[in-house]
C-alpha cells in the first residue's frame, strides 16, 4: 500500500529521521495558514498525489509570499497532474503540503528495499539524486551504489559507512548521516515496507541531512498488523475496481491500457501464465483476478462482476485448477454471477481437478452460452479469436 508524502514524513518525524518542518493543507486557506507557521520564506508547495514526476508535471512550486502561497496553491488544487508514473489519465490533486524553502548544498538518492535475488534488503544510493532513478540506472549504473543486509543480521555500522562514503559525504555531515540511515532502516523493517526511498536527500549549507521527499511503501499483507499505517489509506489514489475488489477479499488488479480479455484464475501463479498465453495469442489480458483457493461461490459473482465493470473486457477466461476451490463451486458462482449480473460477453471456460464432472455439469444444465476449453493453451487460442 502506497502513501502519501506527507505521511511518510509523519512516519519518519517519528524515527528520526529528518524532514522539512511543514504540514498538509487542503484548500488555498490552508495553505497560507500553514505557510505563516513556518514564519518565512520561500516555502515549497508539493501536490499530494501517489506518483512520482510531480515537479515536472508543475506539482511542485516556490513561493515567496503568503499572497504566492495562496495562488499556488489554488493553482495547483484541484489541477489534473499528469506525470510519467500517472498515464496520460493523470490524477486530481486534492491536498498539498506546504514546507519550508532550504539552502541546498547536494542532492542525493537514497533507497532501502528487498532483492529478492539474493534474499538479503538492499541499500541504494547515488550522487545523481533528485533525477530519475531508473534513468541513472540506465545510462550510468556506475553512479548506484548498492550495500546488502542479512535481514537476520539487521544493519551494521559498516553498512552506513559504506554508503557514506561512497557518496562522499563531507566530515561535518557524516554523523548525522550515520543516524539517518539507521533510523530510515530500521523504519523500513518495523512497517515491512516494500520500499522506502528518499529522492532527493540533500545537505544543507549548515551540514544537515534532512529527506526533502518521502515515499513509502507498506507490503499490503502485513497491514493486519500495523493498523496506524492502514488509516493513511487514500482510496481516491486507487483503481476503483480494485478497491471494491478489496472488500471481497480479492486480490484484483486493472492492467487499463487496451486489455480486453478479463481474467479469473485461482493462485497467483496459474494467473500470470494465464497472462502470459493470453498475450502469445495475440490478445491483451484486462486484469490479473487471483480468487484465491478458499474462495466462495459469492467471490466468483463479485469477482465476475468487477471483471464486468471493465468496458473494455470483451470476452472472459476463467482457468481454475480445482484444489481447496472445488471446480463445483466455482460452477455456482459463475451461474450466480450470470443469473444476477447478465453476462453479456462471451465466457471461455477451463476446469481441471476436484469435482471437476461435477462442475461441468453444473454449467452444461444452466443454459449459459459458455464455451468449453481442453486446456490453458486452447482456451488463450479461443478468447483470443473471439476478442479480435
Amino acid at each position: 500500500m502506497k502513501i502519501h508524502e506527507y505521511q511518510a514524513k509523519e512516519l519518519f518525524r517519528k524515527h528520526n529521521v529528518p524532514v522539512p518542518e511543514g504540514g498538509v493543507a487542503f484548500t488555498s486557506g490552508e495553505a497560507q495558514e500553514q505557510a505563516e507557521q513556518l514564519g518565512g520564506y520561500p516555502v515549497v508547495v508539493k501536490a499530494q498525489i501517489h506518483a512520482g514526476g510531480r515537479g515536472k508535471g508543475g506539482g511542485v512550486k516556490l513561493a515567496q509570499s503568503l499572497e504566492e502561497t495562496g495562488s499556488i496553491a489554488n493553482e495547483i488544487l484541484g489541477m489534473n497532474l499528469v506525470t510519467h508514473q500517472t498515464g496520460p489519465e493523470g490524477r486530481i490533486v486534492k491536498k498539498v503540503l506546504v514546507e519550508q524553502g532550504l539552502n541546498i548544498t547536494k542532492e542525493l538518492y537514497l533507497s532501502i528495499l528487498p532483492d529478492r535475488a539474493t534474499a538479503q534488503n538492499v541499500i541504494m544510493a547515488s550522487e545523481a539524486g533528485g533525477m530519475d532513478i531508473e534513468k541513472v540506472a540506465e545510462e550510468t549504473p556506475e553512479k548506484i551504489i548498492k550495500v546488502f543486509i542479512d535481514p537476520l543480521l539487521g544493519i551494521q555500522g559498516y553498512h552506513c559507512r559504506e554508503v557514506a562514503f561512497g557518496l562522499n559525504i563531507p566530515a561535518a555531515a557524516m554523523r548525522p548521516f550515520l543516524k539517518l540511515i539507521g533510523n530510515l532502516y530500521n523504519v523500513f523493517v518495523k512497517y515491512d515496507c516494500s520500499l522506502v526511498e528518499i529522492n532527493p536527500l540533500v545537505l544543507t549549507a549548515d551540514d544537515q541531512v534532512i529527506a526533502l521527499d518521502a515515499k513509502v511503501d507498506v507490503d499490503s499483507n502485513a497491514l493486519y498488523r500495523h493498523k496506524d499505517v492502514l488509516e493513511y489509506r487514500d482510496t481516491d489514489e486507487e483503481d476503483p475496481l480494485e478497491v471494491e475488489a478489496s472488500n471481497y477479499n480479492l486480490n484484483y488488479i486493472n492492467l487499463g491500457g487496451s486489455g480486453n480479455v478479463g481474467n479469473m484464475v485461482n493462485g497467483a501463479g496459474l494467473a500470470m501464465a494465464t497472462m502470459d498465453l493470453v498475450k502469445q495469442a495475440g490478445a491483451e489480458p484486462a486484469n490479473f483476478l487471483d480468487v484465491g483457493g478458499g474462495a466462495s461461490a459469492e467471490m466468483v459473482e463479485n469477482g465476475f462482476r468487477i471483471i464486468l465493470s471493465d468496458k473494455n473486457v470483451k470476452g472472459i477466461l476463467i482457468n481454475i485448477f480445482g484444489g481447496i476451490l472445488r471446480c463445483d463451486t466455482l460452477a455456482q458462482g459463475v451461474v450466480q454471477a450470470a443469473e444476477k449480473t447478465g453476462i453479456n460477453v462471451p465466457v471461455i471456460v477451463r476446469m481441471e481437478g476436484t469435482n471437476v464432472e461435477a462442475g461441468r455439469k453444473i454449467l452444461a444444465d444452466s443454459g449459459l452460452n459458455l464455451i468449453s476449453a481442453v486446456d490453458l493453451k486452447d482456451a488463450a487460442k479461443k478468447v483470443a479469436e473471439i476478442v479480435k
